[in-house]
Protein backbone atom coordinates (compact mmCIF):
# COMPACT_ATOMS: atom_id res chain seq x y z
CA UNK A 1 0.00 0.00 0.00
CA UNK A 2 2.88 2.43 1.09
CA UNK A 3 5.03 1.41 -2.22
CA UNK A 4 1.73 2.35 -4.43
CA UNK A 5 1.54 5.51 -2.44
CA UNK A 6 4.99 6.26 -2.53
CA UNK A 7 5.30 5.19 -6.79
CA UNK A 8 1.73 7.70 -7.34
CA UNK A 9 4.02 10.45 -5.54
CA UNK A 10 6.90 10.53 -7.57
CA UNK A 11 4.88 10.07 -10.85
CA UNK A 12 2.90 13.44 -9.78
CA UNK A 13 6.14 14.83 -9.23
CA UNK A 14 7.64 13.71 -12.50
CA UNK A 15 4.84 15.26 -14.23
CA UNK A 16 4.79 18.51 -12.39
CA UNK A 17 8.70 19.03 -12.82
CA UNK A 18 8.40 18.35 -16.87
CA UNK A 19 5.62 20.81 -16.59
CA UNK A 20 7.98 23.41 -15.15
CA UNK A 21 10.60 23.47 -17.84
CA UNK A 22 13.03 26.50 -17.43
CA UNK A 23 13.73 26.51 -21.00
CA UNK A 24 10.69 28.56 -22.71
CA UNK A 25 11.59 26.74 -26.51
CA UNK A 26 11.04 23.52 -24.99
CA UNK A 27 7.84 23.92 -23.17
CA UNK A 28 6.73 25.87 -26.20
CA UNK A 29 2.65 25.79 -27.87
CA UNK A 30 2.02 23.75 -30.87
CA UNK A 31 0.04 25.54 -33.65
CA UNK A 32 -3.51 26.12 -33.08
CA UNK A 33 -4.19 23.50 -35.85
CA UNK A 34 -1.90 20.54 -33.95
CA UNK A 35 -3.64 18.18 -32.38
CA UNK A 36 -3.36 16.22 -28.92
CA UNK A 37 -1.18 13.29 -30.84
CA UNK A 38 0.67 15.78 -32.53
CA UNK A 39 1.78 18.25 -29.66
CA UNK A 40 2.74 14.74 -27.86
CA UNK A 41 4.97 14.13 -30.70
CA UNK A 42 6.94 17.15 -30.34
CA UNK A 43 10.58 17.11 -29.28
CA UNK A 44 11.27 18.60 -25.45
CA UNK A 45 7.58 18.36 -24.87
CA UNK A 46 5.89 16.85 -21.63
CA UNK A 47 2.88 14.68 -21.72
CA UNK A 48 1.34 17.66 -19.16
CA UNK A 49 1.81 20.00 -21.67
CA UNK A 50 0.05 18.19 -24.63
CA UNK A 51 -2.90 17.82 -22.88
CA UNK A 52 -3.05 21.04 -21.43
CA UNK A 53 -2.82 22.18 -24.90
CA UNK A 54 -5.18 19.70 -25.97
CA UNK A 55 -7.52 20.61 -23.35
CA UNK A 56 -7.08 24.40 -24.06
CA UNK A 57 -7.50 23.95 -27.80
CA UNK A 58 -11.05 21.65 -26.99
CA UNK A 59 -12.22 24.08 -24.80
CA UNK A 60 -11.61 27.04 -27.70
CA UNK A 61 -13.19 24.53 -30.30
CA UNK A 62 -16.68 23.56 -29.06
CA UNK A 63 -19.17 23.30 -31.58
CA UNK A 64 -22.59 23.32 -31.39
CA UNK A 65 -25.14 21.18 -31.78
CA UNK A 66 -28.86 21.38 -31.98
CA UNK A 67 -31.33 20.03 -29.86
CA UNK A 68 -33.27 18.77 -32.97
CA UNK A 69 -29.83 17.23 -34.21
CA UNK A 70 -29.27 15.27 -31.24
CA UNK A 71 -30.50 11.58 -30.65
CA UNK A 72 -34.11 10.89 -29.66
CA UNK A 73 -32.57 9.12 -26.12
CA UNK A 74 -30.59 12.72 -25.90
CA UNK A 75 -33.82 15.10 -25.85
CA UNK A 76 -35.44 12.36 -23.10
CA UNK A 77 -32.69 13.03 -21.00
CA UNK A 78 -33.23 16.86 -21.45
CA UNK A 79 -36.47 16.32 -20.57
CA UNK A 80 -35.93 14.26 -17.38
CA UNK A 81 -33.34 17.11 -16.55
CA UNK A 82 -36.14 19.58 -16.84
CA UNK A 83 -38.57 17.79 -14.43
CA UNK A 84 -35.95 17.09 -11.52
CA UNK A 85 -35.86 13.15 -13.19
CA UNK A 86 -36.70 10.32 -11.83
CA UNK A 87 -33.60 8.93 -13.52
CA UNK A 88 -33.13 6.09 -14.91
CA UNK A 89 -29.77 5.50 -13.34
CA UNK A 90 -28.67 6.42 -9.56
CA UNK A 91 -25.51 7.95 -10.83
CA UNK A 92 -27.30 10.34 -13.14
CA UNK A 93 -27.32 13.84 -11.41
CA UNK A 94 -24.25 13.59 -9.97
CA UNK A 95 -21.25 16.03 -10.07
CA UNK A 96 -19.06 16.50 -13.21
CA UNK A 97 -15.42 17.88 -12.53
CA UNK A 98 -14.50 18.95 -15.25
CA UNK A 99 -10.93 18.25 -14.22
CA UNK A 100 -9.70 18.24 -18.14
CA UNK A 101 -11.35 21.37 -18.68
CA UNK A 102 -12.92 20.71 -21.69
CA UNK A 103 -16.19 22.88 -20.71
CA UNK A 104 -16.04 26.49 -19.76
CA UNK A 105 -14.56 27.27 -16.48
CA UNK A 106 -16.67 27.57 -13.40
CA UNK A 107 -16.25 27.04 -9.68
CA UNK A 108 -16.74 23.20 -8.33
CA UNK A 109 -20.06 22.05 -8.46
CA UNK A 110 -21.35 23.91 -10.99
CA UNK A 111 -21.25 21.20 -13.50
CA UNK A 112 -23.59 17.58 -13.52
CA UNK A 113 -23.72 14.39 -15.82
CA UNK A 114 -26.65 12.92 -17.21
CA UNK A 115 -26.59 9.46 -18.92
CA UNK A 116 -28.08 9.55 -22.59
CA UNK A 117 -29.25 5.93 -23.07
CA UNK A 118 -27.42 4.03 -25.81
CA UNK A 119 -30.11 1.50 -27.66
CA UNK A 120 -29.14 -1.76 -27.59
CA UNK A 121 -26.53 -1.55 -24.73
CA UNK A 122 -26.33 -3.80 -21.43
CA UNK A 123 -24.60 -0.61 -19.14
CA UNK A 124 -24.93 2.96 -19.40
CA UNK A 125 -22.48 3.21 -22.45
CA UNK A 126 -20.94 6.48 -23.49
CA UNK A 127 -23.07 9.26 -23.99
CA UNK A 128 -23.89 11.55 -21.75
CA UNK A 129 -25.29 15.28 -21.21
CA UNK A 130 -23.35 17.78 -19.20
CA UNK A 131 -25.67 20.71 -17.80
CA UNK A 132 -24.02 23.77 -15.65
CA UNK A 133 -26.21 26.41 -13.27
CA UNK A 134 -28.75 25.67 -11.26
CA UNK A 135 -30.61 22.02 -11.27
CA UNK A 136 -33.60 21.78 -13.50
CA UNK A 137 -32.31 24.33 -16.76
CA UNK A 138 -30.92 23.23 -19.59
CA UNK A 139 -29.58 26.85 -20.79
CA UNK A 140 -26.05 25.73 -20.88
CA UNK A 141 -25.39 22.25 -21.61
CA UNK A 142 -22.91 19.94 -23.42
CA UNK A 143 -23.86 16.41 -25.32
CA UNK A 144 -20.68 13.46 -25.39
CA UNK A 145 -20.51 10.47 -27.21
CA UNK A 146 -17.52 9.18 -26.38
CA UNK A 147 -17.90 9.50 -22.79
CA UNK A 148 -15.95 13.38 -22.36
CA UNK A 149 -13.90 12.83 -24.61
CA UNK A 150 -15.03 15.42 -26.38
CA UNK A 151 -17.95 17.46 -26.33
CA UNK A 152 -20.84 20.21 -28.24
CA UNK A 153 -22.68 22.78 -26.83
CA UNK A 154 -26.53 22.55 -26.82
CA UNK A 155 -28.38 24.72 -28.58
CA UNK A 156 -31.70 25.63 -29.73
Amino acid sequence: MKRAWFFSCIVALSAVLGACNKDGSKGAAPASGASASQAASQPGQTASDAIAASAAQAHGALTAVTKAQLPAEAAETLRLIKAGGPYPFGEDGVLFRNSATMLPDHPRGYYHAYTVRTPGSTDRGQRRIVCGGPRKQTRDCYYTDDYYASFKRITE
